[in-house]
């Protein structure tokens, strides 16, 4: 979807984290959607500038944005802007005067902050800046401490740290509105987590992939590769009930060796609904169960609102399915309760096969999948995304494992009704063919490793 440029609604300002850059406008995007409007910008829009002016119906939907991004900082209504500040104090003169005044009358409180980015600024090349707007018609009493209205002056000096110019590219002057949810990295840090594994994901992502999800109050939302349930914790928080599976009985079950290097083994109460619990979520808990992703066990039924989940790649978690190359020894009723199946290699493009499938036979009409997909960087194109005749491409973002490898974020979408001979797609139509160059991904990755090794070794005795 090509974002719009007619400008609609009022204009407000919105600054942004500098990390994480090629997911911000995708989570942007679907939190306007989720809020149902549209992220409408001006011709001048950079999306890796921590500034963007972007249009919003009203203060309300600014709001709702802002108490689910973990992208941005904070917003602010926006009442003037230009290339110095005599542009700036021109643009404030121009703004209507009666948008003003609710927010500049006698008895109210107010304060003014400058903020630079890329550069710092001195005390006194802030105070000089507050007093140069004395032009402007305030009323109330200045208060440093939780005044009633908020004014901010953002200065911007580029993205080179190595290189900030003397003067600043733009300036900004509008009324805060709301923060972001950057507390929310963290509040949940993983650190700090109850129940943790080898590839529990940072609190940061998981926030992002929910907001990509569009997850929300009373959807369901399942995880096929569980793990340790990071994801399933940050839909929690914004009010969906989670469920997952994962193959490894001893992750679903809390068993086994212990990830953290001070604890030798998993505490009795190390498990994914105690990671619920320890943020005050386990009203949300669904359930988890032991299960293998290549044999889809769900009745065929559109119930899930988002699929999200990190597929093992085979570099700290092996890619395994329930099978064996001598055949079956037994029936699965012969085996006990906790018996642990022969298992075999699981390719990565049979996984993302079989995970396509399941999100169009089980989501529900324009529900979201959500999955990281890792990747050679020599050998990526937008060609090697696994495509579906159900799921649309929604976004697709880069995040840098090595010099030689990345995953990218894919975000997807529900568009069509799921049908029996869907499920051979990538095998009646090439476009929907698997990109088999995902099964060697495992060797190229350390490849590119112990490349790395032995020329630091060389260097060193050098």
């Amino acid at each position: 979807m090509a974002l719009a440029t007619v400008p609609v609604g009022r204009r407000f300002l919105l600054l942004l984290a500098q990390e994480n850059l090629e997911f911000r406008l995708p989570e942007v995007k679907s939190l306007f959607s989720l809020c149902k409007s549209q992220l409408k910008y001006e011709d001048n829009f950079n999306a890796k500038s921590p500034f963007w002016i972007v249009h919003i119906p009203s203060e309300e939907v600014a709001k709702a944005i802002m108490r689910r991004t973990v992208c941005a900082k904070s917003i602010f209504e926006l009442w003037g802007q230009g290339r110095t500040h005599e542009d700036l104090h021109n643009s404030l003169r121009d703004y209507p005067t009666d948008k003003m005044i609710p927010y500049l009358q006698h008895g109210s409180t107010y304060q003014i902050k400058v903020y630079a980015f890329n550069k710092t600024l001195s005390h006194n090349e802030r105070i000089q800046r507050i007093d140069d707007l004395g032009f402007l018609p305030f009323q109330g009493t200045v208060k440093l401490k939780n005044p009633e209205h908020e004014f901010w002056l953002l200065e911007d000096y580029g993205t080179d740290p190595n290189n900030a110019p003397e003067k600043p590219f733009c300036i900004y002057f509008g009324r805060w509105i709301a923060d972001g949810q950057r507390e929310l990295i963290n509040l949940y840090s993983v650190k700090k987590r109850h129940f943790i594994g080898n590839t529990s994901m940072d609190a940061g992502l998981s926030f992002l992939i929910a907001n990509h999800a569009k997850a929300g109050a009373n959807d369901l939302v399942f995880d096929p590769f569980v793990g340790t349930g990071s994801l399933l914790v940050a839909c929690a928080h914004f009010g969906a009930f989670v469920c997952g599976a994962d193959i490894d009985y001893n992750i679903i079950h809390g068993r086994g060796k212990a990830s953290r290097k001070d604890q030798k083994w998993r505490g009795p109460d190390e498990n994914i609904r105690a990671n619920l619990r320890q943020y005050g979520l386990e009203q949300f808990y669904v359930d988890v169960l032991v299960s293998d992703a290549s044999k889809n066990i769900l009745r065929k039924a559109n119930f899930f609102d988002a699929i999200i989940t990190d597929p093992p790649y085979g570099v700290r978690e092996s890619t395994r399915k329930t099978g064996s190359q001598k055949g079956v020894i037994k029936s699965a009723e012969e085996y006990i309760e906790s018996h642990v199946p022969v298992s075999m290699n699981y390719h990565l493009s049979d996984i993302f096969i079989d995970l396509l499938n399941l999100a169009a036979e089980n989501l529900v009409m324009n529900g979201r999948l959500v999955y990281w997909l890792p990747v050679y960087k020599l050998d990526y194109t937008e060609d090697v995304i696994p495509q579906h005749p159900c799921l649309k491409l929604i976004s697709n973002c880069e995040q840098t494992l090595t010099a030689h490898t990345s995953r990218q974020l894919i975000t997807m979408e529900k568009v069509k009704e799921f049908e029996d001979k869907d499920r051979f797609a990538h095998l009646n139509d090439t476009k929907y063919n698997p990109y088999v160059g995902h099964n060697s991904f495992r060797e190229k990755y350390f490849s590119g490793v112990m490349k790395k090794v032995a020329k630091e070794t060389k260097n060193t005795q050098k």
